[in-house]
């Protein structure tokens, strides 16, 4: 029974079965965040052990990680990576918060996230940057870095994560792990908001098998009572989706970024070929610049918005002093935007949705890069010295092809098939229409299956040596 060889369903039929305690996965994971943190800073809250576990649920047992933004916990601090939420603790469990205690994971803690989850790269001056287990001196991604560091370090199987831009799938290519956002509201936001970054932030996981990724959606997925919309309904489960070979499917790809990111994307479509699907250079035909700038307009309202509105029920008087300085620039720019610009940056956002269902039309799926250029150095996605507008062109610059499934609300995946010479993981990204997680989860089943990275892990004894 080798920790690292189980998912986390398999941790949990084995607690549901009495083959091991309770507890038994929980210890492990604490011993491995104590031996491993030090170096990836990946957790950056540790949540108070339980005097008892769940035996019964999908992830009797499992320990889980929560992202620290997002998804909150009665009486458990959710910081957002930043001196302005300092102290901030859940007076209750969110939607989502609640399903996953139902499900029976055990909560160990939060993950490490850039201030206000707002960059690619996992560089918070709050709680530091974290790490990438295959390099430290390499980013993990962001703003889920801290998530998929875990993951791919083998602390447990899987996290608890968001994406409001390529959140998810940015660090899960990055980390060599497997990521899914999945469509608008699949995942409810309640019941203290309706949804995030105007329909664009996604809550959903980050893990090493695609089972794990669709049966935490199968416990999660549902609208909330009063949600404004919902996903399109299921039928059956994600699960089983994902043994289920789909047919044969009409991709459309897209090839661009550096050396390795291309050579990631041409290696997967022949891989798709010889599973028998059909692959062709096609490019979704929407205004790539418009949603450029409608995602920045939207991001900067939303988070004026957010750290006004704390300010002012924490009475602090002067709370961007309290951020990072690229973050307060970001903040003042949303003060100024007009509401007519701002509904300009929102019918963008649906203009997208309209390419995107057009595309969709013709093509089962769309294959491309998850990033453009493998995991950089640390520092270089960082914004500190930076002014907002150089600060961003260098994050849309980073991943400019994920932030479309955000705008449209399609789900899309970063699946880990292609590692460089040098060792470093690069993700494939492949997108579907709106509502359409079985169909991904079919392909990466297969895909898994054709082409396992389980087993493929970064040298930790490196890490604690």
């Amino acid at each position: 029974m080798d920790y690292d060889s189980l998912d986390a369903l398999g941790m949990a039929d084995l607690v549901r079965r009495g083959a091991v305690a309770a507890d038994h996965f929980v210890k492990e994971a604490r011993t491995r965040i104590a031996a491993l943190n030090p170096s990836l800073n990946a957790v950056v809250h540790h949540f108070p052990e339980e005097t008892s576990y769940a035996t019964e649920g999908v992830f009797a047992g499992v320990p889980l990680l929560l992202k620290d933004t997002g998804v909150s916990l009665k009486d458990m601090p959710i910081t957002s990576g930043t001196r302005l939420h300092e102290n901030v603790v859940s007076p209750a469990d969110s939607t989502l918060g609640s399903r996953l205690r139902k499900a029976g994971f055990a909560f160990l803690g939060r993950t490490n996230t850039p201030e206000l989850a707002l960059s690619f790269t996992t560089e918070g001056t709050f709680h530091g940057p974290a790490r990438n287990p295959w390099d430290l001196t390499r980013t993990p991604g962001g703003s889920s870095g801290g998530a998929a560091a875990a993951v791919a370090a083998g602390i447990l199987p899987m996290t608890q994560c968001s994406d409001g831009a390529g959140s998810i799938r940015v660090p899960a290519a990055h980390c060599g792990v497997f990521g899914l956002k999945p469509s608008r509201l699949r995942n409810p936001s309640g019941p203290a908001v309706a949804e995030g970054i105007g329909g664009m932030g996604t809550l959903h996981a980050i893990s090493r098998s695609v089972r794990d990724s669709a049966a935490m959606l199968d416990v999660t997925h549902g609208a909330d009572i009063g949600d404004p919309w919902g996903s399109p309904p299921v039928e059956g489960s994600f699960l089983d989706a994902v043994s289920r070979p789909p047919r044969s499917l009409r991709i459309g790809m897209e090839i661009t970024g550096d050396a390795d990111c291309r050579a990631a994307v041409e290696a997967a479509a022949a891989l798709c070929e010889k599973l028998g699907h059909k692959v062709e250079l096609a490019e979704p035909k929407y205004d790539r610049e418009a949603i450029k700038r409608a995602w920045l307009t939207v991001s900067a309202v939303n988070v004026a918005r957010g750290t006004r509105s704390l300010a002012k029920a924490k009475n602090i008087a002067d709370p961007l002093a309290l951020l990072e300085p690229v973050n307060a620039e970001w903040v003042r720019m949303g003060d100024a935007i007009y509401g007519t610009d701002y509904l300009g940056a929102i019918d963008a956002l649906h203009q997208s949705s309209r390419a995107m269902g057009r595309y969709f039309s013709d093509y089962d799926i769309y294959l491309s890069p998850t990033t453009a250029e493998v995991a950089p150095k640390l520092g270089h996605l960082s914004g500190a010295g930076l002014g907002v507008e150089e600060f961003f062109q260098r994050f849309w610059n980073h991943a400019p092809l994920t932030a479309v499934f955000n705008a449209s609300g399609c789900p899309a995946m970063s699946v880990p098939l292609y590692w460089t010479a040098a060792g470093i993981p690069v993700g494939v990204h492949f997108g579907a229409a709106f509502g359409a997680e079985a169909l991904l989860f079919s392909l990466a089943g297969q895909l898994e299956a054709a082409s396992p990275w389980a087993m493929r892990r970064p040298n930790m004894s490196e890490v604690t040596a």
